[in-house]
């Protein structure tokens, strides 16, 4: 499924691929963050962290109008506060979203899958 934008020129398809590889770019680029999770770990058998080829395994994009809501499965590192650490890749999801799309999000939704302990 594609997100579909009308200009004065024609119609944009963007693919939900585009859209899963800026929104697990921003995400990963913060602090805190280790890396994408699966959105079905168990259906997937990887409970592991996602490279960016398979980003869109951890996002899940719904479109309505010119608005689109994303929900963003994260691992995050262990002894950081989880609360800053989801808003953060929530403000940096929208201004990527927003800078290099042109989307405007209605909502995103951060999901923490795991904690991983990092290693010193």
């Amino acid at each position: 499924m594609a997100v579909k934008i009308k200009t004065k020129d024609g119609l944009i398809d963007i693919s939900n691929g585009v859209i899963a590889t800026v929104v697990g770019g921003a995400a990963t680029s913060n602090y805190g963050v280790v890396g994408m999770a699966s959105k079905n770990a168990i259906r997937d058998g990887f409970d592991g962290i996602l490279n960016r080829a398979n980003y869109k395994r951890g996002v899940v994009v719904k479109s309505e109008d010119n608005e689109i809501t994303v929900d963003v499965y994260i691992i995050v590192g262990y002894g950081l506060k989880i609360s800053e650490v989801s808003r953060n890749v929530q403000d940096s999801v929208k201004y990527n979203l927003k800078n290099q799309l042109g989307f405007d999000t209605k909502a995103v939704n951060v999901i923490v899958q795991s904690v991983k302990v990092l290693d010193e």
